[in-house]
């Protein structure tokens, strides 16, 4: 039985080693350029939805966000006001902090993101990761997201979130943004 288990375990080890994702330097070549301080300001709307791990459904939502930016200590930092509207007919809002640390990388702060959020860009792509504690019935699992950002025009924005817990796959988010 021990041996059963450890070669399970091992399985799992090589398996996850597996799920290493696409380095955001592939996108270097990619116009239009992505620039968090340039799309992000100003109002901005988000149409998206989350899928369960099974590819079901479970809500869809509208997100406005109010965003801007100012130098501070000769550093970019933009804050993102989100208000979402949610297909059950709550509302939720999220405030972000995000601070450009130099050309290609990007820090972030949120209300409900345990510890830093971290960001790289390159080309039209942004890779965002953070912790989200978000609530579930009564609790709260603190939850990893791997955001994928894609600039397709001066006005549109695809983001695909990938989300999991113990590096087993939760659900996934993908949302479409249309600047004003």
């Amino acid at each position: 039985m021990k041996n059963l288990w450890l070669a399970c375990f091992a399985c799992g080890i090589i398996g996850l080693g597996g799920c290493s994702s696409v380095p955001v330097e592939r996108y270097r070549a990619e116009q239009p350029v992505l620039d968090l301080a340039t799309y992000f300001n100003g109002t901005i709307d988000g149409w998206g939805m989350f899928q369960d791990r099974s590819g079901a459904v479970i809500k869809r939502f509208h997100v406005v966000i109010d965003a801007s930016w100012q130098k501070r200590d000769g550093v970019d930092v933009g804050t993102l006001d989100e208000s979402f509207w949610w297909s059950d007919g709550t509302t939720s809002r999220r405030v972000w902090t995000i601070t450009r640390v130099d050309a290609a990388r990007y820090v972030g702060l949120a209300d409900d993101v345990v510890g830093v959020a971290q960001g790289e860009a390159a080309g039209n792509a942004l890779r965002w990761r953070y912790v989200l504690a978000l609530p579930v019935d009564g609790r709260v699992w603190n939850v990893d997201f791997d955001d994928w950002m894609f600039l397709i025009d001066d006005k549109v924005m695809l983001n695909r979130s990938q989300m999991r817990k113990f590096g087993f796959a939760l659900g996934e988010v993908t949302l479409s943004f249309s600047k004003r």
